[in-house]
């Protein structure tokens, strides 16, 4: 994990950043510095089988877990043993793709906690998937059963050479694209390739509990969700959706940002912490 002091007078608290599938710390130092500039403490961590957290499986390439709760279980356990104790409130969540599932999976128990969060495209469904959440997830069981989960369900083992900036779907910035692949080139052992079909099975799961009317009606956390227009990820289709069915959410769709809009081009992250300092109480307009 890592924490990160406020560089900005007055401080406002501490924004909880949770990144997405096959992410670490690192690749979120530009947006920890853009916080810390804006009086926030920033705490994050690393989710275990990915980063700099250990492996769970043997094939350290494969994306898996067992469960989202196990997920959440890690949350649960880093506000009572860091985020408590060691960082100024009041607290907030900043979350990305499968940490925004994450987050929703976790945001009853964070009523009493959490002030406000800013999910940024949640990982709810793929775009254009000819099959339901529940075909995926009910598929995956069945491999799963068959002592199957540990095999990848999508992608395979992490490519030798660099996605061409050209054929990447996740930044149209090329300067952010190249830093983030220049992270895992130098240091290939906090880099993922594909899901398992377990970690699947695991993420459509998530996706059907935190969709249950009654889950979603638990949730009490005033949330911000910001979609990429373009992103060809995860369907900003059902990332809407959704959001229209939450009590206490709003929706954001950022019109030409690819899936990861905190490593975009300035003209999509300057969006998005616009609509970042107008929903995050004691933000203001800088850096």
């Amino acid at each position: 994990y890592g924490l990160f002091p406020a560089v900005a007078r007055p401080m406002k608290g501490t924004v909880v950043v949770l990144t997405g599938r096959n992410e670490c710390i690192e690749k979120y130092f530009e947006t920890i510095r853009n916080l810390a500039d804006r009086g926030f403490g920033v705490a994050t961590l690393d989710w275990r089988g990915q980063g700099g957290s250990d492996r769970l499986i043997s094939d350290r390439e494969r994306g898996y877990v067992r469960s989202f709760f196990d997920y959440t279980g890690d949350l649960e356990q880093f506000f009572e043993e860091i985020v408590l104790p060691d960082c100024r409130g009041p607290y907030y969540i900043l979350a990305h793709s499968a940490g925004a599932v994450i987050t929703l999976l976790a945001a009853p128990s964070m009523v009493n906690r959490v002030r406000r969060m800013v999910l940024i495209a949640p990982f709810l469904a793929v775009p254009d998937l000819p099959v339901s959440t529940t075909t995926v997830r009910r598929l995956c069981s069945l491999f799963c059963l068959l002592g199957l989960g540990k095999l990848y369900a999508a992608w395979g083992p992490r490519p030798r050479r660099t996605i061409p900036f050209a054929a990447n779907m996740v930044t149209s910035d090329p300067e952010r694209y190249r830093r983030n692949t220049l992270i895992y080139e130098t240091y290939p052992q906090l880099a993922l390739g594909g899901p398992t079909i377990r970690w699947l099975k695991a993420a459509a799961e998530a996706s059907e509990a935190i969709s249950d009317p009654d889950f979603m009606a638990r949730i009490q956390v005033p949330l911000l969700v910001i979609a990429a227009g373009a992103d060809q990820v995860v369907s900003t289709k059902a990332v809407e959706t959704y959001t229209r069915r939450l009590r206490l959410g709003s929706l954001l769709v950022i019109d030409g940002a690819r899936h990861e809009i905190l490593q975009e081009a300035d003209f999509y992250r300057e969006q998005f912490f616009a609509a970042f300092n107008a929903f995050i109480p004691g933000s203001d307009d800088t850096s």
